[in-house]
């Protein structure tokens, strides 16, 4: 079940939100039950054979949780088998077929791929859990009620693709009375910003998907110009589609009076790839950040020291969103300039900013080449055309649209992505009234008549 589908906008959603808040007026539990049960329904929705991994390892991390609470003398043997755990999960259904290819390839065995299906949402809720774990270690968790807990893992507007929620902004908030009872401004901003991310899936990024498709499909025949085109058509697809799923959890979370923490700001006005991961997905350089990166040493190493750590959660960064090399390599580089930039910054190195953000956009749109091509070659061919300017005035072949119709879509995304203030901006702003409540309602109809062509959120994939 898509946020973008018929069945979850005129079905699912208006059913949960009448019934949570109806239940939560008779007794609170009530209707914590109910989110509960339907976050687990719109799980199942997709493959309900997976359900039954979630309800697992959801039980497995409270019962570790719990046990480490009680202040046994096991407690740092409890910790590390609940990592292992939630480790070696991810690691069994996402990355034992690649294991397995590069195995064959590298010692000439013939050991028969698994083609395990990945469970959608592993990779965000082991890493939720993860966090958990190590916060209650620590000593700093406080909430351990079971279904706040549970709701905390499953929640369904941030259960399938993020943001990747830390225990402490949530779990307080689904123990509050104040948010068990409707807010008209929460609902209004709720419904505004879900529908302004439902059109950047819909009328923006879906767009360019179809061309960013044409383009990767047909490597060999590219000219320098469709190189160009397909690596911007998957960087703007790329960029509206997950901002605009953020903006629909964020609204829809809203809706249940649940503030969600910002994943998406701006990234492509960033001016340097550390400015890019302080706007790009950052609960998961958070995560990385407080998880990996400070327990490994963080900066307070030698300098060699830092720079391997800033390696590691990089390269770790470009597995977690894949298992493939391609994703490797886009790890790789990000973590490569990320060292670059550090030694230029401590060397004192500064370049004026309209330089430093063209440099910054245009490493970012070019390893997006890695992220998105099917294989390296696929990517490498990609790029060597790219760089091929002496071809640069062949026409264009391979895409369904007129050249002036890819011109105005991509100089319309530009302009959005680099001048326009984000939804969190507005959302900051935004105070309810008819002017919005018409925008908002005039990109719904639009989207609306759109919905017959229902698209996954790439996202989803990871």
């Amino acid at each position: 079940m898509l946020f973008n589908s018929f069945e979850f906008i005129f079905v699912f959603l208006p059913i949960v939100f009448i019934l949570y808040f109806a239940l939560t007026k008779i007794h609170p539990t009530g209707g914590m039950l109910l989110l509960l049960a339907a976050s687990l329904f719109f799980y199942a929705w997709w493959n309900p054979a997976y359900l039954g991994l979630l309800v697992s390892s959801i039980l497995v991390n409270y019962s570790v949780g719990t046990g480490m609470m009680k202040g046994t003398r096991h407690r740092k043997l409890l910790l590390v088998l609940g990592i292992l755990f939630n480790v070696g999960l991810l690691g069994y259904f996402k990355y034992t077929d690649f294991f397995i290819e590069n195995l064959n390839a590298l010692v000439g065995t013939n050991f028969q791929l698994l083609h395990l299906l990945l469970p959608l949402a592993i990779s965000f809720y082991t890493f939720q859990q993860i966090a958990y774990l190590v916060d209650i270690y620590k000593g700093k968790v406080e909430d351990n009620r079971f279904i706040n807990y549970a709701v905390f893992i499953s929640f369904f507007p941030q259960l399938i693709a993020g943001p990747i929620v830390h225990h402490s902004e949530v779990m307080g908030q689904f123990a509050d009375s104040s948010k068990k009872r409707m807010h008209a401004e929460n609902i209004a901003k709720g419904l505004f910003i879900f529908s302004l991310g439902l059109f950047k899936k819909v009328a923006i990024a879906d767009t360019f998907a179809v061309w960013a498709n044409e383009g990767y499909a047909n490597v060999d025949a590219l000219t320098t110009s469709e190189a160009w085109m397909t690596s911007l058509a998957y960087t703007f697809q790329l960029y509206f589609d997950f901002s605009g799923y953020s903006d629909m959890a964020i609204g829809l979370a809203l809706l249940f009076n649940i503030a969600l923490p910002i994943n998406f700001n701006s990234p492509y006005k960033a001016v340097s790839i550390q400015d890019f991961w302080r706007r790009w997905h950052i609960t998961l350089s958070r995560f990385l950040t407080a998880y990996l990166y400070i327990p490994l040493g963080g900066s307070r190493k030698s300098i060699p020291r830092t720079y391997v750590n800033i390696f590691i959660i990089f390269f770790v960064s470009g597995i977690w969103h894949g298992a493939g090399w391609t994703f490797v390599i886009w790890g790789t580089l990000h973590g490569l300039a990320m060292i670059v930039h550090r030694f230029w910054s401590q060397k004192g190195f500064r370049l004026p900013m309209l330089i430093a953000w063209f440099i910054t956009f245009q490493f970012v749109n070019a390893t997006w080449v890695f992220f998105r091509a099917l294989t390296v070659e696929d990517a490498l061919i990609v790029l060597n055309k790219m760089a091929d300017i002496s071809a640069i005035t062949e026409p264009l072949a391979v895409f369904s649209a007129q050249p002036s119709e890819l011109a105005i879509y991509t100089l319309g995304a530009a302009v959005l992505a680099f001048f326009v203030k984000n939804s969190f901006a507005w959302m900051q702003d935004l105070k309810p009234n008819p002017a919005y409540a018409l925008l908002a309602g005039g990109m719904f109809l639009y989207v609306a008549l759109k919905l017959q062509q229902v698209s996954e959120f790439l996202y989803f994939n990871f």
